[in-house]
Formats: C-alpha cells, sequence, structure tokens
C-alpha cells in the first residue's frame, strides 16, 4: 500500500507547508517506501504531484504533470482519481496519509475531521487537540487552568476601552501560526486601528503585554511509541534590531525551520531545562498531543511562560531530535505507525438504540 503526503491547502502557512510536505515524501522515497505527494491547493482543490517535484514548481500554481484528485466522506472515502470522459474514478489505495499542512484548515482540525469522516488514517492532532492549538486565546486559558505559567492574555475587539496591562504590547491573531500577522504596538489606539488594517486579524486577535526581555524556547515532542522530549532549542533573529523572532527568522533559508539560525542545544539558566521537560509533558496531557508538536516559551534568566502550540510544527521539528540523534526516517515511521495503531478517532453509535424513536409519536404533535 501508499502512504500520502498531503501538503500545502488555503492557507498563509500554505509554502512553508509545501517544503515539510516535498522534505516528507523524499525521505520516504529514498527509503523504498511507496508514497504520493498529494498538493493541496490554495483554492482548495486536491491534486497528486510528480515524486521528482522541486518547490520552485509550485510558483506558477500548478506543477505540470499534476493529476487531479477529489476526497471523498462516507465508508468508501478516501482520495480518488478523476476518470477520463469514458474512464471510472478510482480509489487511491492510502495505507496513511502523513499531514504536513500548516496553518489554517490543514492544522485546525478542519482536515481532520474531514479525514475522520472519510475513513482515511492519518498522522498529527486529532481535531480536538488540532482546534485548542490553533486557538491562542483557548489553549492560554487551558494552560493557566493547568496551573502553567501564562503571560496575562486578552481579546481585542473594536469595543475594547481598556487593556488590564500596560503597553507596549503585541497582537496575535486568534487563529493563526507563530509569526504571520504578529504585530508589536506602543498603545491602546494603534491596537485597534490595526484590527482594520491587519486582514490576519480578522477573526479574533489576542493581545498581550510585549516583554523585549524574553526569549523565545522552543522544545518538541512525539507521542509514539511513547511520550519523547526533543533537545531545547534557542531560535536566533536574523537582526538585532527585530522586536519579534518573525517569518523570515524561521523559514527563510532554503529548507525551512532546519536552515534558521539557532542555539541548539539552548544555554539555559539553571533548572530551567527540568522546568521546560516538566511543562511540556503536562502540555501533552491537558493539550491532547497526538504525532510531533513543537512548544513555544519565553524566558529571561528567572522567568519562564508557556507562549504556543505548534501541533504540525515546520519540518515536523526533525532537526530538534539530536540528543538522542533521531533520524527523519524513524520519525516518519513512527508518525506512520502511531496512524495506524492509533486512530485519531473512532465514532460510535452507542446508545443509539431507537428507543427514543419508538417512544416519539408524531413530529406534528412536537409542533403543537
Amino acid at each position: 500500500m501508499t502512504i500520502g503526503v498531503l501538503f500545502g491547502g488555503p492557507t498563509p502557512e500554505h509554502d512553508i507547508s509545501i517544503l515539510t510536505g516535498l522534505q516528507a515524501q523524499r525521505e520516504l522515497i529514498g527509503n523504498q517506501r511507496a508514497s504520493i505527494g498529494i498538493y493541496w491547493s490554495k483554492t482548495g482543490a486536491f491534486y497528486s504531484v510528480p515524486d521528482d517535484v522541486e518547490a520552485e514548481s509550485f510558483l506558477d500554481g500548478l506543477p505540470k504533470g499534476s493529476s487531479e484528485l477529489s476526497l471523498r466522506l462516507g465508508g468508501d472515502g478516501g482520495f480518488f482519481t478523476t476518470g477520463s470522459r469514458m474512464g471510472k474514478d478510482r480509489r487511491l489505495d492510502l495505507e496513511v496519509v502523513v499531514l504536513a499542512t500548516h496553518g489554517g484548515p490543514g492544522e485546525d482540525g478542519s482536515i481532520q475531521a474531514t479525514l475522520d469522516l472519510a475513513g482515511v488514517a492519518y498522522s498529527g492532532p486529532s481535531v480536538a487537540g488540532a482546534a485548542l492549538g490553533m486557538d491562542k486565546w483557548a489553549f492560554g486559558a487551558v494552560m493557566a487552568a493547568a496551573g502553567l505559567p501564562t503571560l496575562p492574555r486578552v481579546l481585542l475587539s473594536r469595543t475594547t476601552t481598556s487593556l488590564p496591562f500596560g503597553g507596549p504590547y503585541i497582537l496575535k491573531p486568534r487563529f493563526g501560526g507563530s509569526s504571520i500577522g504578529i504585530d508589536v504596538v506602543d498603545d491602546l489606539a494603534t491596537a485597534l486601528a490595526r484590527l482594520n488594517t491587519n486582514t490576519h486579524l480578522n477573526r479574533g486577535c489576542v493581545v498581550e503585554p510585549f516583554r523585549d526581555d524574553l526569549t523565545d524556547l522552543q522544545i518538541a515532542m512525539r507521542t509514539y511509541p511513547t511520550l519523547a522530549l526533543s533537545a531545547i532549542e534557542r531560535p536566533i533573529r536574523r537582526s538585532s534590531a527585530a522586536e519579534i523572532l518573525d517569518y523570515r527568522d524561521k523559514y527563510v533559508g532554503g529548507e525551512g525551520m532546519v536552515s534558521a539560525p539557532r542555539e541548539l542545544p539552548a544555554v539555559l539558566a539553571g533548572g530551567q531545562r527540568e522546568m521546560i521537560e516538566a511543562h511540556a509533558r503536562t502540555i501533552a496531557d491537558v493539550a491532547s498531543v497526538r504525532g510531533v508538536a513543537r512548544v513555544d516559551f519565553l524566558a529571561s534568566e528567572t522567568e519562564l511562560y508557556v507562549n504556543e502550540i505548534n501541533t504540525i510544527p515546520g519540518s515536523l521539528s526533525k532537526h530538534l531530535f539530536v540528543a538522542p540523534p533521531l533520524a527523519f526516517s524513524e520519525l516518519l515511521a513512527d508518525l506512520i505507525a502511531e496512524a495506524l495503531e492509533r486512530p485519531a478517532h473512532r465514532y460510535s453509535v452507542a446508545g443509539a438504540d431507537g428507543l427514543v424513536l419508538r417512544t416519539a409519536g408524531s413530529i406534528a404533535a412536537k409542533l403543537a
């Protein structure tokens, strides 16, 4: 059987998803695993793409040699090739789909729910885990409820008249990635103006105090065969004048996250590594982590805060598993095994025994 690798999608992180997907598929092919790249276009259509396609082939839209697919729900659901005028559509014989879908409907639970309804096994977060991880407001609330340290976080709307902490402020899309759409402003008036000019804040905006004394620390985790943590990374900003770790710092450089500047393993204050690892293990439980995820922290020499979680991280965080070293092929093999052995969801009709229907009487009587 064949392994599908799904990437792209109608999301601001479309390009990074392509890089992650091509890396994963190329690794599978290099290890003699039958695979097919499934490109999810910016308009929402699905296509199979040639095995040797490169990132630049997507600059003009659809790579040459691509074939349209459809995704169908139900007991016989899955990805289907589109037949010719006289031919029949054919269901792809996929053992599992590796999700390399960053941001948007590929990481907020949308594609996960669709694949559940289609009966397709997939790697990465469940619907619930993906939805929680994508919602910065909800994730922050869950972390605080679990007793983990977080910076104060509130929702910003056009009716907001005051904030419970002073500026400057960092604005983040409530439903979005860790770098696109992020903005730093000095005061509430400017923050409110950004709601009209920053398209990434249209679906909601989370505001926190901006602390330029805090730096980023990141740790990845994988949940199969048992929970395992990566080394801790300190990403490095390309410009010392930059206020935040931005999209260019993380992704521009040829291989996505793999080539970004970093300190790995990070040099940490005494006891900080143990604290980060303890928090990561707690997050794995309370956030229903499945597959590979990356947790971002903000830290100084004396303070540490949980920032956010990335449930399908760039390059699947393969570059962080260095102590002990973990081959990308092994990481992918474990993702595939988990998808098959521990399905993200099994639907149940327990309790739907017809008792309510037998005693319901007429609908007309209920409307009277």
